[in-house]
């Protein structure tokens, strides 16, 4: 058996199999798509110094790399924001221990029959 699956496979690989005949054809073609990003632009003179900063993918305009934030948001609201963040989270854990029933029964309550023997130790029959 192992050896008809590896006939079998040698010779789909092999160099009339449907793996080598598919390949060049795919990458020659690219699917009638093209390159991803545009065409390959070549520099013919020094780059800027700041020129890994711009992603020029080929279109008319060119988009920085780097995300530039407008003027919306000031340090000291980022600061208000973060600290707030951090502080629910703070509290949400601290929350949790608090309220940490495992720490507060450290046995599991055992569970007698009869309404947990309710009569047997004094309760109303």
């Amino acid at each position: 058996m192992a050896g008809r699956l590896s006939h079998v496979a040698s010779r789909i690989m092999a160099a009339n199999g449907v793996v080598s005949r598919s390949t060049p054809s795919s990458l020659r073609l690219r699917s009638g798509m093209g390159l991803p990003v545009g065409k390959h632009i070549v520099p013919d003179k020094p780059l800027s110094m700041n020129d890994e900063l711009t992603w020029d993918n080929g279109t008319a305009f060119p988009e920085p790399c780097i995300d530039r934030i407008a003027d919306t948001v000031g340090k000291y609201e980022a600061l208000a924001w973060l600290c707030g963040g951090l502080s629910f989270f703070a509290s949400l854990g601290l929350m949790a221990v608090l309220n940490d029933k495992a720490s507060k029964i450290p046995y599991t309550p055992k569970v007698y029959p009869y309404d947990n023997l309710r009569v047997e130790l004094g309760g109303e029959p």
